[in-house]
């Protein structure tokens, strides 16, 4: 029996039955709803709004949350979600990532009951739209020098500072911030349109153009005790946010990869150059090959991090490790996708090169590699060399 290109280690059989459900749904909302607009999307420097009822109405926003009108999934299934979505489309993975990960996870781990009671339900509908605010402009890879402050004043406190590089800032609802307070970092609940509050979409981006991305900007923002999220301080809250984060996008750069790879294989089966295909070629097919056994490494990385997430187990240093691994491999398997495509592969017509251009972001943000192999040196020698 011919094995599955995509899948030579058949890790589809390692799924249970509910998984692969949600995998087939997902997949078909990807192939009818994403990919007819999507290059359009990107051409134009728009995200689709329109797809988020569908988001929503498949249960995609806060999937593996419990509760509060969430569909209660586990981690695996989250990783499928976030695997199909990216084979769409990074910019769409982002914004179920965001959504569920870094705004809807730290109200529920985090936060009151009002607060949950307040925002999750609607969040979870897609009525409510989040963004997390973490990164700011002088840099991303220490948030412990976080310049952003929030001063306490009589039952409010004073939110001064600014963030950068948010996904969807200018289209949220509420922000999930973070900010240097006497008591150490805290997170807060900004909703749009307080006074001072402002978050304009950054534009001319060459990556994650089907993304919303935006500056946030607070000016003596006054925000009400009430929506101080009272179960964290430090920044335990926002590492245990992109922990989460990071996990879906362990999984999420395989549907790049996949996506790129599933193009070239066609187009190399029926490209005729010196009179035979482009896949009968041995260079082509040792380059075919290298990328089939780099998905599968990822594919295999991803479940067993999965299983160890549902098992309660999982570590942010494993989750570095698949970050970091899965991420250069999907971004260099849509690199050599687009120059195996000729000059065909900087067309928008297909797909490798919007991967790789969306890739670029994908492998800096929520850790950039070197941050990762950096936890895992700290991990391996008990030594900090940040």
């Amino acid at each position: 029996m011919a094995l599955n290109p995509l899948d030579l280690y058949d890790v589809a059989s390692a799924l249970t039955e509910e998984e692969r459900m949600v995998q087939d749904s997902v997949a078909r909302l990807v192939d009818d709803k994403v990919l007819p607009v999507i290059q359009k999307c990107f051409e134009e420097h728009r995200f689709p709004r329109d797809l988020i009822p569908e988001l929503a109405a498949l249960g995609l926003l806060g999937s593996s949350l419990k509760g509060y009108g969430c569909a209660g999934l586990n981690g695996i299934s989250y990783g499928l979600i976030c695997q199909e979505l990216e084979r769409g489309d990074s910019g769409i993975r982002s914004f179920v990532s965001v959504q569920s990960s870094l705004c809807m996870y730290p109200i529920h781990a985090y936060g009151s009951e009002e607060q949950k009671q307040k925002y999750l339900p609607g969040m979870a509908r897609g009525e409510l739209i989040g963004c997390f605010g973490l990164t700011e402009p002088h840099g991303g890879s220490d948030p412990a020098n976080m310049k952003t402050h929030a001063k306490r004043r009589g039952k409010d406190w004073v939110l001064n500072g600014s963030k950068m590089w948010i996904t969807n800032g200018a289209i949220a609802d509420l922000a999930v911030v973070w900010a240097m307070t006497e008591e150490g970092i805290r997170g807060f609940i900004v909703e749009k349109g307080t006074p001072g509050f402002d978050a304009p979409e950054i534009e001319r981006k060459f990556s994650l153009r089907a993304s919303v991305t935006s500056a946030l900007f607070f000016d003596n923002v006054v925000v009400p005790e009430a929506n101080v999220l009272p179960g964290v301080a430090g920044l335990k809250g926002p590492l245990s946010c992109l922990t989460q984060a990071r996990y879906g996008i362990a999984w999420g750069v395989i549907g790049a990869a996949q996506a790129c790879l599933a193009q070239v294989l066609d187009y190399s089966k029926t490209r005729v150059l010196f009179g035979r295909p482009l896949a009968q070629n041995q260079t082509i097919q040792v380059r075919l090959a290298d990328m089939a056994r780099r998905i599968t490494t990822a594919q295999l990385l991803a479940l067993q991090l999965g299983r160890l997430k549902d098992a309660g187990r999982m570590q942010p240093s494993q989750v570095s490790v698949a970050k970091w691994n899965n991420c250069r491999m999907a971004l260099d398997i849509a690199r050599d996708c687009r120059d195996m495509l000729g000059g065909a592969g900087i067309s928008a017509e297909y797909v490798p090169v919007r991967h790789m251009l969306n890739l670029e972001s994908v492998i800096t943000y929520e850790g950039t590699e070197t941050i990762h192999q950096l936890t895992i040196g700290r991990e391996l020698t008990g030594l900090n060399a940040f």
